[in-house]
């Protein structure tokens, strides 16, 4: 090319962008100013939006109308993120607009042809995306928990709607894939209603089950025919389970069972984008069937047809961020409102799965004794009695028969120690029986701390009178706590056996089936090829000790989890827990009955107003702003307030827990008990009250949590 050429197109720039120029500035038409969209036409049909901000405040918990410009008329869509103006005050109107505030995102939920606010409304400063993100089943179930939870909807979409990746949003998602045929029962006919189960399912059935799992690996493949069925009526299905080990297992089983682009795997470790173009195919009906962690719960399903929550009782399926909702009632919300199917799985039960079964909501869907007694290994105990005439425990804090079982488990197998955490600080329980001391008055968990008068743990009343209401002994006692030595004991009594831990710092997902110690935190367990040889779960009081109401439940569980990990007992698998053999927890294990457990757990909280035949909710701040604030909210005539009584105070630099108080702050925690019916009720005086504290400005911080999981 000439340089004269060169000379021509550089000239010709400037007089085209001068003729744009000149163009706009002659048109009629008013300019759009940026964001602000001063003088810009309204659309002409609904030129209203109804929008929920990205405000999580309570007295801000409510929708907010927007002027609609023409030129965002196609894309303000309902479900669509924008970005709006708030804060502008009444002062700040300029032709008849609202101006001003601050730009926050917010979601397009409702076109409206009028406004129900008769002074002047801001316009939509921006439509971030056109895609549609919030539906209306999803609003609707958001809107729900908060209510639920005493949160605001605006906390839940939060966590409902994952952060947007334009990149993700640019690509398109996959052609979805025919309905698959209906599975083979497989190892469902194991159970005795199973087979039943699936049918109902590929029908287009909605049956509602708790299922008492087998021991052993087949749990996630029984999970993946479930979603088969439910594919194969043309319906979607949403499978919640509590870690990113269980999601990795129930992920393959779902690739095997119906192979590659039939399902979803939503999970954090697959970093926003892809997380993000997952959910998005999920959301435009590409994909029809999830599996995730408790962020999973919210998963857009479409013309959803089964939920699935696995192993409820584990604390990781409880959300850490307001409003703090647990997957398991979040799912049992969806099955309620999309009158779909409902499975909550586990080796183990929960009380709140046994009350679904009580209450007739569920069908139990268990199997035979004689499938136990073959899946199951056989458990063997040891107790305080024998601990005491053992030399070897005596020793080296083992006794002999959880040596034995070490020994000949080591012949062909893997074996694995189970070693309580650091941090479990036990309860106060009777010397003689060992039976939990609690109060009078609340049946809370008495404690001494450092020395000091007993005093219960929920109402902070005294009870130096104390007496064991079972064998009337005056004495109490606390729990040892702790096993690390003796897993280090182990090792150096088979030097030539080479020894792997888990737990919090690295856990392993599974290790092979070569002779090996494996020893393992609760809930660390990694799985063995071909199951453990046998299992040592060392010093069950301090799992039984700690000042939980569900102390007893949580170690059943945990020893129930490490337990189906091992052979069957026809295989010669073995499994030796050191506890008291006579302790309902132990005998459960035992007899490998969890449900029996639970449904007796759930009988005496019911005749003593525990969780969850009552509804709780936990009030924490400082000493004057929680006595102030259940002054002024309206709480149900029935509600009972327990308490307050102090927290401990955190250490400054110490490890925090979420919902600790400030380190070096003295807060103070007040629980509010009310009896069935009435959980609708305090939710509302307790979200009505914080909202009109934070709408007067108040200073000092109060929690609220709805159904604590952990209450003493």
């Amino acid at each position: 090319m000439s340089s004269e050429n060169e000379r021509s197109e550089e000239s010709a720039e400037p007089e085209q962008l001068a003729l744009i120029r000149e163009t706009v500035r002659k048109a009629k038409v008013p300019r759009a100013k940026p964001r602000t969209w001063r003088g810009a036409a309204l659309a002409k049909e609904l030129p209203v939006a109804r929008v929920v901000v990205n405000k999580g405040s309570l007295h801000l918990d409510q929708f907010f109308d927007y002027a609609v410009p023409e030129e965002l008329d196609e894309t303000a869509r309902p479900g669509v993120r924008v970005r709006v103006r708030f804060g502008a005050g009444a002062h700040q109107v300029k032709n008849g607009r609202r101006e001003g505030g601050r730009l926050i995102d917010g979601f397009l939920v409702e076109r409206r042809a009028t406004s129900d606010y008769s002074g002047p409304l801001a316009a939509l400063a921006d439509v971030v995306s056109p895609e549609p993100v919030l539906g209306p089943e999803l609003l609707g179930l958001a809107r729900a928990v908060a209510d639920r939870y005493a949160g605001s909807l605006a906390d839940v979409l939060q966590l409902a709607v994952p952060p947007r990746s334009a990149r993700a949003e640019s690509r398109p998602s996959p052609d979805p894939l025919p309905p698959p045929p209906a599975p083979e029962p497989g190892s469902w006919t194991r159970y005795e209603r199973g087979p039943a189960f699936l049918d109902s399912l590929a029908r287009g059935g909605a049956p509602r089950a708790v299922w008492n799992a087998l021991p052993g690996p087949y749990w996630a493949e029984e999970i993946a025919r479930a979603v088969a069925a439910t594919l194969a009526s043309g319906r979607g299905a949403l499978v919640v389970v509590p870690d990113g080990r269980a999601a990795g297992r129930a992920d393959a089983a779902l690739t095997a069972v119906l192979g590659e682009g039939r399902h979803a795997l939503l999970t954090a470790e697959a970093g926003p984008e892809k997380r993000y173009a997952q959910w998005l195919a999920v959301r435009r009906g590409a994909v029809r069937a999830v599996v995730g962690t408790r962020a999973a719960m919210f998963a857009p399903v479409r013309d959803l047809g089964l939920v699935v929550i696995w192993d409820d009782g584990d604390g990781s399926h409880s959300e850490l961020h307001a409003p703090q909702p647990h997957a398991r009632d979040v799912l049992l919300l969806r099955a309620a409102h999309d009158r779909c199917a409902f499975l909550l799985g586990s080796t183990s039960c929960t009380v709140e799965a046994a009350q679904l079964v009580e209450s007739g909501w569920a069908k139990a869907l268990n199997a035979g004794r004689e499938q136990v007694r073959r899946a199951a290994p056989l458990i063997r105990t040891v107790g305080d009695g024998e601990l005491a005439r053992d030399e070897a425990a005596r020793a080296a804090r083992l006794p002999s028969l959880a040596w034995q079982a070490v020994r000949e488990g080591l012949k062909t197998g893997p074996v694995l120690v189970q070693v309580p955490r650091r941090g479990y600080v036990p309860r106060l329980a009777c010397e003689r029986c060992r039976t939990p001391a609690r109060c009078r008055h609340c049946a809370g968990p008495l404690e001494a701390p450092e020395q000091r008068e007993l005093h219960c743990g929920w109402c902070g009343r005294g009870a130096a009178d104390w007496t064991c209401v079972e064998c009337g002994s005056t004495r109490l006692r606390a729990q040892v706590v702790g096993a690390r030595r003796t897993a280090e004991e182990l090792g150096r009594a088979f030097p030539a056996v080479p020894v792997r831990t888990s737990g919090r710092d690295h856990v392993l997902d599974s290790v092979p089936g070569r002779p090996a110690l494996v020893v393992s935190t609760p809930g660390a367990e990694p799985v063995a090829e071909g199951g453990y040889a046998a299992a040592l779960l060392l010093d069950g009081w301090a799992m039984l000790g700690r000042p939980d109401l569900r102390a007893g439940e949580e170690a059943l569980r945990r020893w129930i989890d490490a337990a189906s990990l091992v052979r069957g007992q026809p295989e010669g698998g073995t499994v030796v827990v050191v506890a008291e053999p006579t302790l309902r927890p132990v005998q459960a294990l035992v007899r490998w009955d969890p449900v029996g457990h639970a449904q007796r757990e759930l009988a005496e909280r019911a005749e003593l107003g525990f969780p969850p035949v009552s509804r709780m909710a936990a009030v924490t701040g400082p000493p004057e702003a929680v006595e102030g604030f259940l002054a002024a909210a309206g709480l149900p005539p029935d509600a009972e307030v327990l308490g307050p009584v102090p927290l401990p105070v955190v250490r400054p630099g110490g490890p925090r827990r979420p919902g600790d108080p400030p380190p070096g702050e003295q807060w103070e925690r007040a629980l509010v008990r009310v009896p069935p019916g009435s959980g609708a009720a305090l939710a509302t005086a307790l979200k009505q009250a914080r909202a009109a504290r934070l709408a007067r400005g108040g200073g000092d911080p109060v929690r609220i949590r709805v159904d604590p999981p952990d209450i003493g």
